[in-house]
């Protein structure tokens, strides 16, 4: 056995976006299949977020949360609670185990897709993911199916839609673009819609309130948030053009402009115009900068939800004068959730959490066995997860099994670590343990790895600062919310617990279409009907 390893524990602000948005008149139920399919996923968007603000919501959520198929029971259903795996499976019907999409930095990463009109060096693509999606399965009934991508992440725009090519398009360098994978040069009205220096004009913009002081019960003054510093309202963007491109993300508007630019695409694509489904996937990544950096729990979050719904709600208005609403079909939902920051739950709430980490134990390991073996065997770990190339282990002649045991051994008596699997004991672990079905549903079969490690409610896995961080199998985490709204669809709310590989195969009966390959999700009679 191994020596024993160190322990290491708004405004719209010009933006042409909605200003002008007419609001459309209540239609009839829908007649047979939509003409267009939304899928609108709102990125960290914690399940109790809907409930919680209810009472203030007067845009978007509340047409959602009033109007629509609630289902207050929902989650995603793996651990590695993540952006990449989250979305990978909103419109596949199919768990990370599935899909191979596991962690943000196993996602979409891909030199061989540089990005246009960039010297970004990385590159995306979805060459990384498995199987098909919805629009996969539109394209088998109908070739001229269009599709509309867009967010403010890569990885949140090309995961839904899998390796499909279409218009998929998000945000780098202060402008919106794509990668070589979809295309070698940006559609006009993408070049256009940039032109218009919707950016540039927010420079020096102010994010204050956008209620009155009363309406916010939060304390605006918890000293951890932002890393200790500009932690109070207002927060004011960059006076220059180039710093705001590189520090919208973390602003409320830009989900705004995101929006803008859904809606555009919309109109220039004639997406629901056919008289035969489309497909439009939006994914708001501000809530999850916003998140990261004050909690959930903080005065930050709750008013950018405020915003979030009123620009989302104009947005509604604004499509249903391009496509009736009886002719349009939404899914609300998020990728995951988050816990409260540590220091917020210590110093507010007494309760017991704090920051964990498994890099020293990876980075320890790693250095023991090149010392031993001369070579790299490309150990890491991301979120309670433990990689490894155990075929060059094994190939060296080392007991890959004893050697998780002893990691496992020693990663137990980690303050805040609760379960602790290795390959071995995972795969005898009954179901019912509900940590290790999360982890049989993230964990692909061709992926090397030695450790899964579940943490205590309370405990996150963080590699320093006072960032909030998700990734773990907390409820927090897993839960999100998931709404269906349409013509049809009764206004109601659901207790029974559903999961977002549920989405998919619902849309595909509301749309027509057959999945092509099996699902981990089945269809929601609440939806669709018996």
């Amino acid at each position: 056995m191994l020596p024993r390893l160190h322990r290491v524990l708004g405004t719209l602000a010009g933006l042409t976006l909605l200003a002008g948005a007419v609001t459309a008149q209540s239609a009839p139920p829908r007649p047979g299949p939509p003409g267009l399919v939304v899928l609108i996923a709102v990125d960290q968007m914690r399940a109790d977020y809907l409930g919680r603000y209810a009472g203030q919501w007067v845009g978007g959520f509340r047409r959602f949360y009033r109007d629509g198929t609630v289902f207050d029971h929902a989650l995603q259903d793996h651990a590695s609670t993540e952006t990449a795996p989250g979305h990978s499976t909103m419109l596949s019907g199919r768990e990370p185990a599935h899909t191979g999409i596991v962690l943000n930095s196993r996602g979409i990463q891909d030199p061989a897709a540089p990005l246009l009109d960039s010297i970004d060096p990385v590159g995306a693509s979805p060459r990384r993911f498995q199987g098909t999606t919805l629009y996969d399965w539109m394209l088998a009934q109908d070739s001229g199916a269009r599709v509309l991508s867009v967010s403010r992440k890569d990885r949140a725009a090309i995961l839904p839609i899998g390796r499909a090519r279409g218009t998929v398009l998000w945000f780098a360098g202060g402008r919106f673009t794509t990668s070589r994978y979809y295309a070698d040069t940006l559609p006009t009205w993408v070049r256009d819609f940039n032109a218009r220096g919707g950016v540039a004009r927010l420079a020096g913009s102010t994010w204050d309130l956008l209620r009155p002081e009363s309406a916010y019960a939060e304390p605006d003054s918890m000293i951890f948030e932002n890393g200790g510093r500009d932690f109070t309202f207002p927060h004011r963007l960059p006076g220059t053009a180039d710093s705001v491109a590189r520090r919208l993300a973390s602003y409320p508007w830009m989900d705004s402009l995101t929006l803008a630019l859904a809606l555009e695409g919309v109109r220039q694509q004639r997406l629901g115009s056919r008289g035969r489904p489309d497909l439009l996937s939006i994914s708001l990544s501000t809530t999850d900068a916003v998140g990261h950096a004050f909690g959930p729990d903080s005065r930050e979050i709750h008013d950018q939800l405020l915003r979030v719904d009123l620009w989302l709600g104009r947005f509604l208005d604004s499509l249903a004068v391009l496509v009736p609403r009886n002719r349009t079909v939404f899914v609300l939902t998020g990728d995951h959730g988050i816990q409260s920051l540590p220091e917020y739950a210590v110093m507010v709430r007494r309760q017991r959490a704090g920051r964990i980490s498994l890099s020293g134990y990876a980075s320890d390991l790693e250095a023991q066995l090149e010392a031993r073996f001369r070579t790299e065997f490309a150990l890491s770990a991301d979120n309670g997860w433990v990689t490894a190339d155990v075929d060059a282990l094994r190939a060296r002649g080392v007991d890959v099994d004893s050697l998780a045991a002893a990691l496992a051994a020693e990663v137990r008596q980690v303050p805040g670590v609760d379960l602790v699997y290795t390959p071995a004991t995972l795969a005898v672990a009954p179901d019912s343990e509900r940590t290790a079905h999360l982890w049989r549903r993230a964990v692909p079969t061709s992926y090397g790895w030695l450790i899964c490690v579940s943490a205590r409610p309370g405990y996150e896995w963080s590699n320093g600062g006072l960032s909030d961080e998700h990734g773990g199998t907390s409820a927090e985490d897993t839960d999100v919310p998931i709404v269906f709204l349409g013509a049809g669809i009764p206004a109601r709310h659901v207790a029974r617990e559903v999961r977002s590989v549920d989405i998919a195969p619902t849309l595909a009966r509301l749309v027509g279409v057959r999945p092509s390959e099996p699902l981990d999700g089945v269809v929601l009679p609440e939806v669709v009907g018996p």
